[in-house]
């Protein structure tokens, strides 16, 4: 359904056109995506991964995931699924989706279970595995699944290559370089134009535009919608995205 099979991910070009690819797909069955790192515009409110990474809001009409954008790309796809897991139950939650403990509640069990095994069939890790659990294989493995090494380890531990106890100090020891390294994984900006679709959601603002377009809603009104106060931003954001 959502064609993100492990052979296509070697096509994608980086970890941002894995993430973008990913988002088109889900926005494609109907659920919007919206990634931000920041309390709707204000940066000096930032969203804190260590406590916050995602939550699904379950909707017969419009259905919605959010997700962290402060997070990495690498983590970002893994609770992007486990939150349309969520939309899949047919219910609203919110989560930090987390690995390295034993998750109280079955539906977050399930949803991690989930995304896993979307992300990285168990088989196919079994097969992909090099026996050596070491840096750069575990590198390797992350590119391979566009995953976080941190999913990679979970992923190695349900393959019975690790122990549970084994996996626990990994994941520590992992877990404290991942960290180390977060600002250099997450851009302070970017091309306006390229993210504030990914804010809003790309399928929504794509509607916006549309509508805006076919007279159904007032420029004023869509301006508002899409976070702008010029006709030029809203043109500029017609050229990057388009309107169907």
């Amino acid at each position: 359904m959502l064609r993100f099979d492990v052979s296509e991910r070697a096509s994608f070009t980086s970890w941002e056109d894995a993430l973008r690819k990913l988002i088109d797909r889900i926005e494609g069955i109907g659920v919007l995506v919206m990634v931000n790192g920041v309390v709707g515009a204000d940066t000096h409110r930032v969203l804190n991964p260590m406590e916050f990474r995602g939550f699904a809001l379950s909707d017969r009409a419009a259905p919605l995931i959010f997700i962290n954008g402060k997070d990495t790309k690498a983590a970002q796809n893994f609770t992007m699924i486990h939150e349309l897991a969520h939309i899949w139950l047919g219910r609203s939650a919110l989560s930090d989706a987390p690995l390295a403990r034993r998750p109280e509640h079955e539906e977050e069990l399930w949803c991690n279970r989930v995304a896993a095994e979307v992300l990285v069939p168990l088989r196919s890790i079994r097969n992909d595995y090099r026996g050596s659990l070491n840096l750069p294989e575990l590198q390797r493995l992350s590119r391979r699944y566009r995953v976080s090494t941190l999913v990679i380890l979970k992923r190695l531990h349900d393959a019975r290559f690790l122990t549970w106890e084994d996996y626990r100090e990994r994941y520590e020891e992992e877990f404290r370089r991942v960290t180390s390294v977060r600002s250099e994984d997450s851009p302070s900006g970017g091309n306006y134009y390229n993210t504030q679709p990914l804010k809003l959601s790309r399928q929504f603002a794509r509607a916006v535009i549309t509508d805006t377009l076919a007279g159904g809603t007032p420029f004023r009104d869509a301006y508002h919608l899409l976070g702008t106060k010029k006709h030029q931003t809203f043109q500029n954001l017609v050229e990057t995205i388009g309107a169907a």
